[in-house]
């Protein structure tokens, strides 16, 4: 997942609920939030944030607002219900704070009702002058990431119980860039975290590599694409226009494609009706700027032929998936792109040279996919649940930050945040394959069952521990705290699993589940729609950058409550899936942060 950058983010106005109305396979209910006018909107966030900042400053021994702390707002959501939320970075004298981040919480009339914070201490460093210098913190970096470094600033480090004078440096290495923070007194490297979210993890190539096991995903239909070409015809056209293609993608067969037509015969894989999401050709570049990628082009808009023999397969594949994303997030929760700001979600296909993996990087807003090393990785990685899943780490991105507790020299990543992030990727990846309702990718609660592993998935969320190559738990217990992020993501996404479609032996489409729960208890589930709709509203209004698998908890049955009532099934059967894991309200740790 991605690691901390503190940058300046615009305030977006996010009228939206988690949908109650969600019906059907494909979510194909609306989001029941209504957006107001452009100038309503500019004025009531302005007002909110103004009310959130005193709430705030007013209501310190909560939240931990003092004296030499600034609130810079990064969104403001606005519930139907009345509900008013403010997301919050902090910065104290001047300087950013890692785990300052904080929700305010408000009524209708602008009245404090709570806070939701990262850092459940205070916030200022005891030693306010460095003993480094800025130079000797990014050589010190330098060495700790290997590669080049930026410059470094200084920082409070309030992540982990601490409150730290530190340096922050982002380092350019062979493999992408790490964020580094290093310690302004003693030199000592606090954290050393990579800036890309990678969706094969170093433990688990490592594990493959120990059992000759390869991914090689069985492609779709090789067959020769037709022309699409648009209607002829005498009236005038200015260019560009809005036109329907198809793809023949490697794992979905033929898809439709909206892409732009920039002449008569010729056309650009970008979508103007989804803010300009494009798929571009980084033609073996390791590049993480998306104006370095090639355009892909066509004369009859169509792309690929179903086979690597094509480079536009692989794009026809990147370019779907990220509508399909795009579309599940808008149509299902009202979310405006990846982060909410109405901006194109973009990708670029046939990344590095023999590049096993795929990427979502945030600060280029693109998902970032290689070919396969040709070894252990066969084929490029654009499968739809994985560009679903990479995707979501970009809202996560956009909204609580969960990140590890964390990293080893391997750049594999440890701890419950982390963990949380990516059973949250997993859970709505899972969520996309329901909304596309393909049929040549059916959907189901599995996460990579067209990689062609001998587990027949990488993992699954009814019974996460029969991934027995990450070693996923299916319940919370103490040393989870500590568990590589995709063994631990079993908690949560068992907890999700529980609450959808509860527990026990049933054939849900094609797939068969068995869900176990750590108590023996029996869970009926109230429904994907519902239970999608709590996650999602949990996530974006009740967690923050430190959130744990106990604060997940509380985060969901405060979700179920603004949705459904704290008297309603929903209320309960949250209680109840998060019991059925092991995660309750008597076994909660002292000391979580």
């Amino acid at each position: 997942m991605r690691s901390t950058h503190i940058r300046s983010v615009a305030v977006a106005v996010a009228v939206t609920t988690a949908a109650t109305g969600l019906a059907g396979t494909a979510f194909a209910g609306p989001a029941t939030g209504v957006r107001q006018s452009a100038a309503a909107s500019a004025t009531t966030a302005a007002q909110v944030v103004a009310a959130a900042r005193t709430a705030a400053f007013a209501h310190a021994s909560a939240t931990g607002v003092g004296a030499g702390d600034e609130l810079r707002p990064q969104d403001v959501m606005i519930d139907p219900e009345g509900a008013r939320h403010v997301r919050f970075d902090r910065t104290h004298q001047g300087m950013p704070v890692l785990g300052g981040d904080l929700v305010v919480h408000l009524s209708r009339r602008l009245a404090y009702t709570g806070v939701t914070r990262a850092a459940d201490h205070t916030v200022r460093p005891a030693a306010t002058e460095a003993k480094l210098t800025a130079q000797e913190a990014a050589e010190k970096a330098a060495a700790a990431a290997g590669g080049d470094a930026g410059t470094a600033r200084l920082v409070v480090d309030a992540r982990d119980g601490a409150a730290a004078l530190a340096y922050q440096v982002t380092v350019d290495g062979a493999n992408g860039s790490s964020t580094v923070v290093v310690d302004a007194l003693t030199g000592k490297v606090r954290s050393s975290k990579p800036d890309s979210d990678e969706f094969l993890s170093p433990k688990l190539l490592d594990t493959l590599r120990d059992r000759g096991e390869t991914l090689d995903p069985a492609t779709g239909l090789g067959a020769q694409a037709q022309a699409l070409a648009g209607a002829s015809g005498s009236a005038a056209v200015h260019y560009p226009v809005t036109a329907h293609g198809f793809g023949r993608s490697l794992f979905v067969g033929k898809v439709p494609l909206t892409t732009t037509r920039t002449a008569r015969k010729s056309f650009l894989l970008k979508d103007l009706t989804r803010y300009g999401t494009e798929t571009r050709d980084a033609k073996g570049r390791e590049t993480e700027s998306f104006g370095q990628g090639a355009r892909f082009t066509s004369t009859t808009d169509s792309w690929g032929n179903g086979t690597t023999s094509s480079r536009g397969s692989a794009a026809a594949d990147a370019q779907y998936g990220i509508t399909e994303t795009l579309d599940f997030y808008k149509k299902t929760f009202g979310r405006k792109g990846i982060a909410d700001n109405s901006k194109p979600a973009r990708a670029m296909v046939h990344w590095g040279n023999k590049v096993g993996n795929a990427f979502w990087d945030s600060d280029c807003g693109c998902m970032l996919y290689g070919d396969g090393d040709g070894d252990e990785i066969k084929k490029p990685l654009v499968v739809l649940d994985v560009t679903g899943h990479e995707l979501t780490h970009g809202v996560v991105d956009a909204t609580a930050k969960l990140e590890p507790t964390r990293v080893d020299n391997d750049g594999n990543q440890f701890g419950e945040p982390g963990a949380l992030n990516e059973s949250l990727a997993d859970i709505f990846g899972s969520g996309v394959e329901f909304f596309a309702h393909n049929q040549k990718n059916p959907p189901n609660y599995l996460l990579g069952e067209k990689l062609g592993l001998r587990q027949k998935f990488l993992r699954r969320l009814d019974h996460p521990s029969l991934d027995r190559l990450e070693g996923t738990v299916d319940y919370w217990s103490p040393e989870v705290a500590d568990a590589e992020v995709h063994a631990g993501s079993g908690v949560s996404s068992h907890a999700f699993y529980l609450l959808a479609e509860g527990s026990g032996r049933k054939t849900i489409g094609a797939t068969t589940y068995d869900s176990p729960t750590y108590d023996g208890s029996t869970v009926t589930g109230i429904g994907r729609a519902r239970a999608t709709a709590i996650f999602y509203r949990a996530l974006t209004r009740y967690m923050v950058s430190s959130t744990d698998f106990h604060d997940a908890r509380i985060a969901t049955l405060k979700a179920a409550k603004d949705l459904y009532g704290a008297s309603g099934v929903e209320y309960r059967t949250v209680d109840q899936a998060w019991a059925a894991v092991n995660v309750t309200e008597a076994d909660t740790p002292a000391a979580r942060h």
